[in-house]
């Protein structure tokens, strides 16, 4: 396959202009520069697809060395049905910025800065999580009595104590206080009324 040179060049040039002016703060540099992307874009297609040839038109007398290749003249119209709809996203986001602003550049926004600035470690997200994660943990008093399986067994003296919040509570009763339906619960009103 040949390569003509001078398509090459005029799309090099093509999409140097286009990225430069997509780097632009101006809207209406930046639809300039999508525009001439996608014409660079459609350059390319064209390239590879090399030397025209015959219509893609089937004739059993030709060989099919003799025809022009369809697909990149099919990807081609698709580019160009892209580039249109992008234009035109892109026509009414200036029309809108000119309405509400009266002005085609964008300007800097300070919370884009100050999450810009921000370090990326965050010290809820990132940290290690701990075994027990719940909120409420349950620390045993006595670690040299029986634990709460064999609470039940035994009478009040030597059941073993966990710490919930300030106080101990028996291990068995801790342990009916995760349960539903627990019944160590005072049914009646909180703050004394009846």
């Amino acid at each position: 396959m040949s390569v003509n040179l001078t398509l090459l060049t005029v799309m090099g040039a093509l999409y140097a202009c286009g990225i430069y002016l997509i780097l632009e703060r101006s809207l209406t540099r930046v639809l300039l520069g999508l525009m001439l992307l996608a014409n660079a874009t459609n350059l390319l297609i064209l390239a590879t697809g090399g030397y025209s040839g015959l219509a893609p038109i089937f004739d059993k007398s030709i060989p099919a060395g003799d025809y022009n290749d369809p697909l990149p003249q099919a990807l081609i119209l698709t580019s160009i049905v892209i580039s249109f709809a992008v234009t035109a996203f892109m026509l009414g986001i200036i029309y809108r910025t000119w309405v509400l602003a009266r002005q085609d550049e964008i300007q800097d926004d300070a919370e884009d800065r100050r999450v810009a600035e921000t370090p990326s470690f965050d010290a809820e997200d990132d940290s290690v999580i701990p075994v027990e994660t719940s909120e409420f943990p349950l620390a045993m008093v006595g670690s040299d009595g029986p634990g709460p399986a064999a609470a039940g067994a035994g009478s009040g003296s030597d059941t073993a104590a966990v710490m919930s919040g300030d106080r101990p509570v028996r291990a068995d009763k801790a342990a009916s206080e995760e349960q539903p339906g627990s019944l160590n619960v005072d049914p009646r009103p909180e703050g004394g009324g009846e």
